[in-house]
């Protein structure tokens, strides 16, 4: 979506978004090569205090406008990210946070949500979206599921539609909806 359209959405703090639900039922055939520039690190995080969680989750969402954490108080999204059902790991690029993704797995066995995930703007470009969407994907069939679900909207990045579906998921219902935007 280019900038002009999104001012055209813009009514009163308010954007307009074209939601897509996807879904999958198997793994992916193929492997993604991790890339080899620039360094990289996936971890996974466990005891994240909320400042860190907040710093990751504006680095990568702010640009796309997700709004459900935040503005919650700490102890809530403490909770909500320390959660038993809750699994984030934090992709690094020479030492640096340059993305995450977290997993819902609260209907496991029935599905694994794959509920953020995203890079920071600096990070974008550099060959690291499919491989690292490859990982969360790996990541979620792990848990072994009957299906991941996984949902975008036409204010994140523009290919991360395309990407979800070259990488196995379909879309099963789409919703438009109003969301706040983040100034």
């Amino acid at each position: 979506m280019t900038n002009d359209n999104k001012k055209q959405l813009r009514k009163k703090g308010k954007l307009k978004t074209h939601v897509t639900f996807l879904e999958m039922y198997h793994l992916p055939l193929r492997h993604i090569p991790v890339p080899t520039k620039p360094t990289i690190a996936l971890i996974r995080a466990e005891n994240i205090p909320s400042r860190f969680y907040r710093y990751i989750y504006e680095m990568v969402g702010k640009q796309h406008h997700w709004e459900e954490r935040r503005n919650l108080i700490d102890a809530k999204l403490y909770a909500l990210v320390n959660h038993e059902n809750t699994e984030i790991s934090i992709l690094y690029a020479d030492g640096c946070p340059a993305g995450f993704f977290e997993l819902n797995t609260e209907n496991h066995p029935e599905s694994i949500e794959i509920l953020y995930f995203g890079l920071g703007k600096d990070y974008q470009g550099l060959g690291l979206g499919k491989w690292f969407a490859y990982a969360a994907i790996s990541a979620a069939w792990a848990h072994k599921p009957e299906k991941i679900t996984i949902q975008t909207n036409t204010l994140d990045h523009p290919a991360a539609l395309q990407l979800y579906q070259r990488l196995g998921f379909s879309p099963v219902a789409t919703a438009d909806v109003e969301i706040e935007e983040w100034k």
